[in-house]
């Protein structure tokens, strides 16, 4: 709003306000429909109901949820909903939640969602649409998870990898930065105290992971008041607070044991930076998927910054096609802010159809690597089955 209102500004203003009194917010919040069609320990796989005059058509498109997130991330209000664009465009979409996390899950590590979880999503997803491969779309942790599952279980019927912000430099990121040499010092010859803490308490409960959300994005938290004064006439403004608040206060705890790996691995080891994790008793190597990937960069995001995100990139050796993008926004609105239909989205349809088991042609079709003169692997250009899209054609330049 104007320093001095015009009278058009003062109007919409008054209008917001008495909305919100008198209906309670201003965000259309009503969920997409959908049906649950599989579940099991901790995995709800859900198939969103078609459009009313649209046609379901082409391969299923599976959303991964991360843990402790709630699958409001892709489904945040009608306007910015990445369920409804995808319903709306006739995509059998299909997502996968984890319902709440307890106490007696504590026992359930990382090994649940690589091995079980997300495989048997796809291959529910898959088998619902009739047979067909699956594009796989992960934001942040979810990203890694598919990533991963993608890696161990070369045979999952997936189409296409699409990862957003999802972080495999840790030493990347400001909020982790600073505190991870000190978290290698053994003060007390023994469990330290985090670890301690967790255990006892199986996990990190739900208000602890909504604080450490609003942690991240403190500089709007504190002036949020503000902005909220400063836009009083811009409803879809509100709207979009209304729905990212009822976003974090739906946050969900995390199960003990994947807390305690999460941490160590992560966080202190920075563990994905290398492409390999151990897991299981075995060694998952990002460079066994043989998958397309699209990563996608935010702007703006503090969680999982742009070069945290692209760290992936070059870790990508055995894909036939990675594409990197910068798109607007931070952790959350690069995914489902109000200028994601024009851009995120934009790029995932573009993607999505280019990998489409009903495509005929496609501009990168896979070719033999050229080996160099002297017979080893060139570097620049060795391998034409590798493309790296525009780092920044989606920046904030758009």
């Amino acid at each position: 709003m104007d320093l001095i209102p015009k009278p058009g500004q003062v109007v919409s203003a008054a209008g917001n306000v008495a909305h919100k009194v008198l209906y309670g917010g201003l965000a259309d919040l009503r969920p997409m429909p959908r049906t649950l069609i599989d579940d099991g320990t901790l995995r709800e796989v859900y198939h969103y109901r078609p459009a009313a005059a649209v046609r379901e058509q082409g391969d299923p498109v599976l959303l991964v949820t991360p843990l402790a997130a709630p699958s409001l991330c892709y489904d945040l209000r009608r306007g910015c909903s990445l369920v409804e664009h995808l319903v709306t465009e006739g995509r059998p979409t299909y997502l996968v939640e984890y319902g709440e996390v307890s106490f007696k899950d504590r026992n359930l590590g990382m090994e649940h969602w690589v091995e079980e979880v997300v495989p048997e999503a796809v291959r529910v997803a898959s088998e619902h649409a009739g047979g067909r491969p699956v594009h796989v779309v992960g934001w942040s942790l979810g990203g890694i998870f598919a990533l991963l599952a993608a890696a161990d279980s070369p045979d999952l019927p997936i189409a296409s990898l699409t990862v957003v912000g999802s972080p495999f430099d840790v030493s990347r990121v400001p909020l982790v930065a600073p505190i991870r040499p000190l978290l290698h010092l053994n003060v007390t010859q023994g469990r330290g105290a985090i670890t301690r803490a967790y255990q006892a308490m199986g996990g990190a409960p739900k208000p602890l992971v909504r604080w450490a959300f609003q942690l991240s994005s403190f500089q709007k938290l504190v002036t949020k008041p503000l902005a909220l004064a400063q836009n009083i006439d811009d409803t879809e403004f509100l709207a979009q607070i209304e729905a990212v608040d009822r976003f974090t206060d739906n946050m969900i705890a995390y199960p003990g044991r994947t807390f305690g790996q999460l941490y160590h691995r992560f966080v202190k080891g920075n563990g994905l930076v290398g492409g390999e994790l151990e897991l299981g008793g075995r060694t998952i190597r990002i460079a066994d998927v043989e998958k397309p990937v699209l990563v996608f960069g935010g702007a703006t995001d503090g969680i999982a910054p742009i070069a945290a995100v692209k760290a992936v990139v070059p870790l990508l050796a055995g894909s036939p096609e990675v594409r990197f993008e910068v798109v607007p926004g931070g952790h959350l609105g690069m995914l489902t802010g109000r200028a994601a239909r024009g851009t995120t989205w934009q790029v995932l349809d573009e993607w999505v159809d280019q990998w489409s088991s009903d495509a005929t042609a496609t501009p990168d079709a896979p070719t033999a690597p050229t080996p160099a003169a002297d017979g080893a692997p060139g570097s620049i250009g060795a391998n034409p089955r590798r493309r790296y899209g525009s780092a920044g054609s989606r920046s904030l330049a758009r």
